[in-house]
């Protein structure tokens, strides 16, 4: 149960929350995104979350899904095998959740606000925090630093989840390798890097070997910056990976990162992972969709220019997924859906089991950049990524082993195929989890019709669902 508790001069602020991942098998209404699937929860009221999680295991993230709130409001989802079940791979001594955010001195409700009136872009982050610790290379946080400590010889699984508001994130541990084994809640193929990009709404699980020289040494999160001409914050955020017996005042060992556009190290991870089961990918496909995605900038048609038309040459900043900006409802999409009321929605999304393929195709009129999309309500096979345009003909797909996740880079001036089976009723939001990108309209959301029977329909309404 979510209860909004907040101050008598905070009644405006209205809040729910998504579990980010979590498929909500015929739980649409606990979904959580504000205007799709719920109304925000009002200041001093409750809303309970009822969902079962069907099938799933590993590492997801929930967050708040309204405004810009999943800043501060945010953490990890662990779901643990079946008892007697063992991990795919060797037991680790200890594990441990990493939680990756972004930390402005502003109030992000009054951050979100400001952007959005400029018309500009939205300003770097202040500081990076890694379990809500910038670590020393900040200042003012010498001593502000997570550490985990760790027995040599030992191995390690770490939980890596992304809540970053604006910005990808290189991860690396100095002098250590790193084996990935889940990507999104879905066990992988061990695939060992010396760094990995995580984006905004993804989960990472690695296995870390204590099996180094006795010290300190930094784990560290770095900006991964696709786009050209954006202001980012450079300084990364440092926890300890310290060894039993090292000294307390020795200096830490720092970790080495790419090139903060190096997108040939950050593709890396994605190239290569597969699943390690069986996903059942549809070999077969009943609709194929293609949808472009990418940022734009608008007229300024604005009275005051200079307050409300900071984008390039004058403009305002937009984003759109074919060639459509999605803009926020004044009402739930999904009670409009389940009520039958005209004018919010429409019906031509393929039918209920249906076998989709989708290509996101990465375009844009003022430069392009990975978008991290994800889609509520279903896990989706990566079938293929590339570069340039998307050309079926030519276009090298997986279709054995793919990995299956919830969110996915599609590469700057690239596309990315994913495949998934329509086979959940309800209305499901589809976003990239850039904020400032789905501010300005990089979104929409599918519609899933019913099948046959209870099991395959939308149930009814909770009785204490937010009303608008």
């Amino acid at each position: 149960m979510m209860v909004h508790r907040l101050p008598s001069l905070m009644l405006f602020w209205w809040c729910s929350r998504s579990r980010h991942g979590v498929r909500q098998r015929l739980s649409c209404w606990a979904d959580g995104p504000a205007y799709i699937t719920q109304c925000p929860i009002q200041a001093g009221r409750s809303y309970t979350y009822e969902f079962t999680l069907v099938q799933q295991k590993g590492t997801l993230l929930w967050h708040a899904h309204v405004s810009w709130l999943r800043a501060t409001v945010h953490g990890a989802i662990v779901v643990y095998p079946k008892t007697g079940v063992p991990y795919p791979f060797p037991h680790p001594y200890e594990e441990h959740s990493l939680v990756f955010a972004e930390y402005w001195h502003k109030d992000v409700l009054r951050l979100e606000e400001d952007v959005m009136s400029s018309g500009g872009g939205a300003p770097p982050a202040d500081a990076y925090l890694i379990n809500g610790s910038p670590g020393p290379l900040y200042n003012c946080s010498a001593t502000d630093v997570y550490e985990i400590a760790v027995v040599p010889g030992k191995t390690y699984l770490l939980r890596l989840v992304s809540a970053s508001l604006n910005t990808e994130h290189f991860f690396a541990i100095a002098d250590h390798r790193l084996t990935i084994v889940e990507a999104d809640g879905e066990y992988t193929k061990p695939l060992t890097v010396d760094s990995l990009v995580i984006a905004p709404g993804q989960t990472i699980n690695v296995l870390v070997q204590a099996d180094r020289p006795i010290d300190t040494y930094d784990m560290a999160m770095a900006p991964f910056m696709s786009a050209r001409n954006v202001p980012f914050q450079k300084t990364p955020a440092v926890a300890h990976f310290r060894y039993s017996g090292a000294g307390p005042e020795a200096p830490s060992r720092p970790a080495e990162f790419p090139a903060f556009n190096d997108s040939l190290t950050a593709d890396f991870a994605l190239s290569n992972l597969r699943s390690l089961n069986d996903t059942g990918v549809p070999l077969v496909v009943d609709a194929n969709l293609l949808f472009t995605i990418g940022l734009a900038v608008e007229q300024c048609h604005s009275p005051h220019p200079n307050a409300s038309c900071r984008g390039p040459g004058g403009g305002v900043f937009a984003a759109a997924m074919n060639n459509i900006a999605f803009v926020e409802p004044t009402v739930s999409l999904l009670q409009a859906y389940y009520d039958n009321t005209n004018g919010y929605y429409t019906e031509d999304f393929p039918g209920f089991g249906s076998r989709v393929q989708l290509v996101l195709q990465n375009t844009g009129t003022v430069g392009t950049e990975n978008h991290p999309v994800h889609l509520h309500g279903h896990s989706f096979h990566v079938v293929g990524h590339g570069t340039g345009n998307y050309n079926p003909t030519t276009a090298q797909l997986n279709l054995a082993d793919p990995p299956y996740m919830n969110t996915i880079g599609v590469p700057a001036g690239g596309w990315a195929a994913i495949r998934f089976v329509a086979d959940n009723p309800g209305v499901w939001f589809m976003h990239c989890h850039l904020e400032v990108h789905a501010s300005w309209g990089l979104a929409m959301a599918f519609v899933v019709k019913d099948g046959n029977g209870t099991m395959e329909s939308l149930p009814h309404p909770p009785a204490d669902l937010p009303r608008c």
